[in-house]
């Protein structure tokens, strides 16, 4: 582990300990922040371009820098997510960027990789700074997922710079149904052997506004998937915490503490989670009330029947560990040890389904100058969702 993750480590125990003895019983471990929902591309799992369509994407809306920086400061944790859509196209996100880091807060900003080396001029290495770029498969499988040829290939240049110009960098895989466990291992084994910091990885939720419902899978079936993509024995250099990898696979089960990682859009507070927005807020004290979690959560409400996202869970076994002895001692041996153990599941195929053929003639080249920018990203977003 280097330096800068043992900071923020410390950093997260920190903020843990401090909302635990000021008698808070739910607190945000990670603020999301999406400052606009326009993207360049029309990814078949997102549901956000469509969600956000009319509400946002159609009237423009954004948060501007001083609105980012006032919710990062109301929100006070360690680590920012800066998602979308996708946040390269707002014309200040270097403006906002900046401003967290001032904060000494940690940011990841999530992006397709499209217009990255562009913003190299302006976002510049930081040890409070990380480029967590989407990529989920290989050339085919990745165009496929996100509809548009190219797109892998803008994707891998531009982390091979950011990582040969001393930029932290981490990538952001999403497993569907058909997602081929041969394909994922090829991926993760040429993204560690790059020297990425971490790879991340989900489980795609089924939003209600996709068109293909049937692309996701339900929670058994993930179960087995990450069972074999997670594989431990291959070495593979994830950033997920290890608690929460043996939580995809099925040997450990912990509670939905999505309250630790609240959503904040151009429309306010994703009321009650990052998926589910039944209503939003400008109070954030509203997502952390007994009342709403009575209502929410695995068992509760049947649209979580099937989530496993990170911003469910993953925040919320950190502060388990971080206040449990036992917890904290499982999250230590999990980390020594993976690699040398795979307790089970070890013998389950990926699931194979019909339906999914790549079919790259289909898709759209990035044009030729290779980048959407600013709100002409909409005419995209429209055009795609109309065919």
């Amino acid at each position: 582990m280097n330096t800068t993750n043992i900071e923020l480590g410390m950093k997260l125990m920190a903020h843990v300990w401090k909302n635990r003895l000021a008698g808070n019983k739910r607190f945000p471990i990670v603020t999301m922040l999406e400052p606009l929902e326009v993207c360049n591309l029309t990814c078949k799992g997102c549901g956000r371009i469509r969600e956000y369509r009319e509400s946002v994407i159609e009237k423009k809306k954004m948060l501007t820098v001083e609105e980012c920086l006032k919710i990062t400061a109301e929100a006070d944790t360690p680590i920012v997510s800066i998602a979308g859509g996708e946040p390269l196209i707002h014309p200040k996100i270097d403006e906002i960027v900046a401003g967290i880091i001032a904060q000494k807060r940690y940011v990841f900003l999530c992006s397709n990789g499209i217009l990255m080396e562009r913003a190299f001029e302006k976002i510049k290495p930081n040890k409070y700074f990380s480029w967590v770029v989407h990529l989920d498969g290989m050339p085919e499988v990745h165009d496929f997922w996100v509809e548009r040829k190219g797109t892998w290939d803008k994707a891998m240049n531009a982390l091979k710079r950011a990582l040969n110009e001393g930029y932290r960098v981490c990538t952001n895989t999403t497993l569907f149904r058909s997602s081929d466990v041969n394909d994922l291992h090829e991926l993760f084994r040429m993204l560690t052997d790059l020297g990425v910091e971490g790879m991340m990885v989900s489980a795609g939720y089924p939003y209600i506004s996709t068109p293909s419902q049937d692309i996701y899978m339900e929670r058994e079936m993930s179960i087995r998937s990450f069972s074999k993509a997670l594989d431990p024995t291959k070495g593979f250099r994830f950033y997920n915490n290890p608690l929460y990898l043996e939580f995809l696979r099925g040997e450990r089960q912990y509670p939905c503490r999505a309250w630790t990682n609240p959503t904040y859009t151009p429309l306010g507070w994703r009321k009650p989670c990052y998926l589910l927005a039944d209503e939003h807020t400008q109070d954030l004290g509203e997502l952390m009330q007994d009342e709403v979690w009575e209502k929410y959560g695995f068992g509760k409400d049947p649209r979580c029947a099937s989530c496993t996202m990170h911003s469910g869970y993953e925040a919320g076994i950190i502060e388990d560990s971080f206040t449990r002895p036992k917890a904290f001692l499982d999250l230590i041996l999990s980390g020594l040890t993976a690699g040398r153990k795979y307790r089970q599941n070890s013998h389950v195929e990926m699931y194979e389904e019909p339906g999914y053929a790549v079919d790259l003639e289909r898709m759209p080249e990035i044009p030729a100058a290779g980048d959407l920018i600013s709100l002409d990203a909409i005419d995209l977003v429209d055009s795609k969702i109309e065919e």
